[in-house]
């Protein structure tokens, strides 16, 4: 009995799951880290440490198993869960996941605390959270690309490769990508299925979780402009339109505010406590500490990226970046397309005649297989090539995909591409982008083109996820440099 496509999603889900983690218990067991310093735990600043030395609990080596797995910045989410924010540079990283981890420490696996230790059991929770969030983010990736793509099968496809990405260690560690994905893809779905408000708190949390979160208000201004757009036009109401765009700035200001609230809560503990001299953050005009920390600690800033050290982390981070331009390429076309100016219309008219003209044609070959190859080289078709002209290709039939509704999408990631490549560590591209739809869906119809040059790349983009979650597995989970 074959399992229902949602059931398949969440199938490959956990599967992808079971494997990375068998692939990373491999590698940490053939090889040493290459630093061991994560397992150091100096006592919390503050007096609310809870973590107790080994002689104290009952399985000294499974709790230093769990606490040597934490990395990277995995060090600073439990730290941060642990103890609170001690130091400047630690506001870089946003208080979901922390407050999470603390949260289920200290109820659903407190038993656990007099077993493997505090800190241990914060550890433990976070890759139990993350795993949970991947799945259920895969879920709605699904749903998602239901609803968009008006098909299951590229739907299940694009669900696949996103259980495949080349960021998938991050999305088993302790990390925020996977609450990203979860709260950003689950708002897109609700917001779609008419659930504004649902996906304005959803929205708000994923930018409790990673501060581009706060960009995925853009989607609710795009819904309520389309709204508006509909309501002035279509309905001739004007105030039910301003009504419309008042709603979606309000929305757009709460997806905000989670940010904007944690940075006044660091400005008021490093700048208002008294217990330290004012930092230069805090004479600014706007006291920003995120974008200080960035610029400062990490030397995140426009084109700061862009020295000859730094070519192999571009090297690095090129399949990404391919791959999110080669998907805004593909979606503009179709959106061209589809949206031609007037001026254009009696050009596109006279080629489709001239193609009539040449090409018989019947009505009853239109059978749904017919549809779907039809549609297949269509999207395939060089330019200047005749565009089948049957009766059912020129209609706007129900299974085919809105097509605006993929703008938003597109002017989403080419700004988080742009970021990426101009303004950020250009290797961390790998994961900032790996919550982004339009490239799942991209491979999917790569994948599934019958064009030979379409089937080549198909190939090379398996080769590259494999590839990167095998040496992602390998050497992030060994202390080793990756993305």
């Amino acid at each position: 009995m074959s399992l229902a496509p949602k059931s398949r999603a969440l199938y490959y889900a956990l599967l992808s799951r079971i494997l990375l983690l068998s692939l990373i218990a491999t590698w940490r067991f053939l090889f040493r880290p290459y630093d061991t310093s994560a397992s150091l735990n100096p006592p919390c600043l503050s007096t609310s440490n809870h973590s107790q030395p080994y002689d104290q609990i009952l399985w000294p080596r499974v709790a230093s198993a769990i606490e040597s797995s934490v990395v990277w910045d995995g060090v600073y989410f439990v730290r941060i869960a642990e103890c609170g924010y001690e130091y400047e540079q630690t506001y870089a990283f946003l208080p979901l996941l922390p407050i999470s981890l603390s949260l289920l420490s200290r109820s659903v696996f407190a038993p656990l605390v007099s077993l493997i230790g505090y800190r241990a059991v914060l550890a433990l929770s976070g890759y139990i959270l993350n795993i949970f969030a991947f799945v259920f983010a895969t879920f709605y990736l699904y749903r998602l690309s239901n609803l968009i793509l008006k098909d299951s099968a590229p739907a299940l496809q694009a669900s696949l490769l996103f259980c495949l990405n080349p960021a998938s260690i991050f999305y088993s560690s302790i990390y925020t990508e996977s609450l990203y994905a979860l709260f950003s893809i689950g708002g897109l779905y609700h917001l779609l299925s008419g659930s504004s408000t649902l996906a304005m708190l959803m929205f708000a949390l994923s930018g409790s979780a990673r501060s581009n979160g706060a960009v995925n208000a853009g989607y609710i201004c795009f819904m309520a402009l389309m709204q508006a757009i509909g309501a002035f036009f279509q309905k001739k109401r004007p105030l039910l339109a301003v009504g419309v765009l008042l709603a979606g700035f309000l929305r757009s200001a709460f997806i905000f505010a989670p940010f904007l609230l944690f940075q006044a809560y660091a400005y008021l503990n490093i700048c208002r406590s008294g217990n330290r001299e004012p930092r230069p953050w805090c004479q600014a005009k706007v006291p920003l500490l995120y974008g200080f920390i960035q610029g400062h600690y990490w030397g995140v800033g426009f084109l700061r990226y862009f020295q000859i050290k730094q070519l192999p982390n571009f090297l690095l981070a090129s399949p990404t970046l391919s791959l999110a331009i080669g998907s805004i390429i593909f979606y503009t076309r179709l959106l061209r397309d589809n949206f031609v100016p007037s001026s254009l219309l009696e050009v596109k008219s006279k080629e489709r005649n001239r193609c009539h003209d040449s090409v018989s044609t019947s009505d009853d070959m239109a059978s749904s297989k017919g549809v779907s190859m039809l549609r297949q080289r269509r999207s395939e078709r060089a330019p200047g090539e005749c565009e089948p002209t049957t009766q059912i290709s020129n209609q706007k039939k129900e299974s085919d995909p809105n097509v605006i509704l993929f703008l938003p999408f597109i002017l989403h990631l080419a700004f988080m591409t742009f970021t990426a490549f101009f303004v950020m560590h250009v290797q961390v591209s790998t994961r900032f982008l790996s919550a982004s739809p339009p490239i799942y869906w991209f491979g999917s119809h790569v994948l599934a083109s019958q064009n030979s040059s379409y089937r080549r790349w198909g190939y090379l983009i398996m080769v590259y996820f494999v590839m990167y979650i095998l040496l992602g597995s390998l050497l992030f989970s060994n202390f080793y440099p990756f993305t």
